[in-house]
């Protein structure tokens, strides 16, 4: 895929016309990293910001315990390491590559100057962090105010709702990572897992959850 598909398919950028997505284009830069590379760490200058073309992208913070706690998960067309860009601060968490990835990087003096001169492309920007605003919010709530079976339930109809399937969905992350995730450990998944497996709501098939029971997992939720 080029970096103008790859431009033209994020949502970050939709319905931007060709001539500023060429421009786009112009100023990204390629770069690739294998599974469980660094792309930056937490207190690192931020020079531009970046767009997953292929992989997947996990962004994290470390405890002063040394507890990973995973924030976001980001994919194909998903911007990432872009708040920084604006106010000029450093990273505030960590991004490392989940699997090997492709991505693009828009250097900071070069996309602020093409946002000048093109105001649009902020406007989409401003939509698409608008959204993960949101979704973040609702992260925290469920931290703070849940417990994690609801947690649980709330990604699971969250997966439902963005793989467009009422009847089953699939993990694209490993337990593990899902246990960072919802702020639990990997044991204490498990058992709600096997808990909810139990109660009839979900039957399990390694990454594939099937759903048994949506009102109940609404229940729960």
């Amino acid at each position: 895929m080029t970096k103008k598909t790859t431009i033209e398919n994020s949502g970050f950028f939709a319905g931007l016309p060709s001539s500023q997505i060429d421009e786009l284009a112009a100023i990204a830069i390629e770069k690739t990293y294998q599974r469980g590379e660094t792309i930056f760490f937490e207190g690192d200058i931020s020079v531009g910001f970046y767009m997953v073309a292929e992989g997947r992208v996990k962004i994290f913070k470390i405890s002063p315990s040394g507890k990973e706690h995973i924030l976001h998960i980001f994919g194909a067309g998903e911007p990432f390491g872009e708040v920084p860009v604006f106010h000029g601060k450093p990273f505030p968490a960590t991004a490392e590559a989940l699997q090997n990835s492709r991505t693009l990087f828009f250097p900071r003096k070069e996309f602020v100057a093409l946002v000048e001169r093109n105001p649009a492309i902020a406007l989409n920007m401003l939509a698409v962090l608008s959204m993960r605003l949101r979704r973040f919010a609702t992260q925290i709530e469920n931290l703070s105010l849940k417990e994690v079976p609801a947690r649980l339930a709330s990604y699971l109809l969250y997966l439902s709702e963005e793989q467009g399937s009422e009847e089953s969905v699939t993990l694209d992350i490993s337990k593990g990572q899902l246990a960072s995730l919802l702020g639990t450990i990997p044991e204490t998944l498990s058992r709600i897992f096997s808990r909810m497996s139990t109660e009839g709501l979900i039957a399990v098939e390694g990454r594939q959850i099937h759903l048994l029971d949506l009102e109940g997992l609404m229940d729960k939720d």
